[in-house]
């Protein structure tokens, strides 16, 4: 089993930063781990996965250029910078894992551990 928990969200206004962090605990081996959103009454997200050598990166299209995944893995955490939100960033955000090394998936199927999520709200 593996424990993801998220941390970093809250209120900011359009433009403005935030750093998401994801800690994972547990039994931890070689993982691919994703970040996904999910604002009110929509589904939930594919926004930015990285391979847990840092090698290789894949972000939404709607991100790219704005956030960047990146990882520490002597501290087994995964960061998300958000740069230059938008109000249509609002969601929360949620940490997933999948075990292996190379598949970079974009369904929420694809992952097997999910974090608890942090409330990211961006005011216009």
């Amino acid at each position: 089993q593996v424990q993801l928990v998220e941390s970093g969200g809250g209120l900011v206004q359009a433009g403005d930063s935030l750093r998401l962090s994801c800690a994972a605990s547990g039994r931890l081996g070689t993982y691919v781990m994703g970040w996904f959103r999910q604002a009110p009454g929509k589904e939930r997200d594919f926004v930015a996965a990285i391979t847990w050598s840092g090698a290789t990166r894949r972000y939404a299209d709607s991100v790219k250029g704005r956030f960047t995944i990146s990882e520490d893995n002597a501290r087994n955490t995964v960061y998300l910078q958000l740069n230059s939100l938008k109000p249509e960033d609002t969601a929360v955000y949620y940490c997933a894992a999948r075990p292996g090394s190379m598949y970079m998936g974009s369904q929420r199927s694809d992952y097997d551990y999910w974090g608890q999520g942090t409330q990211v709200t961006v005011s216009s």
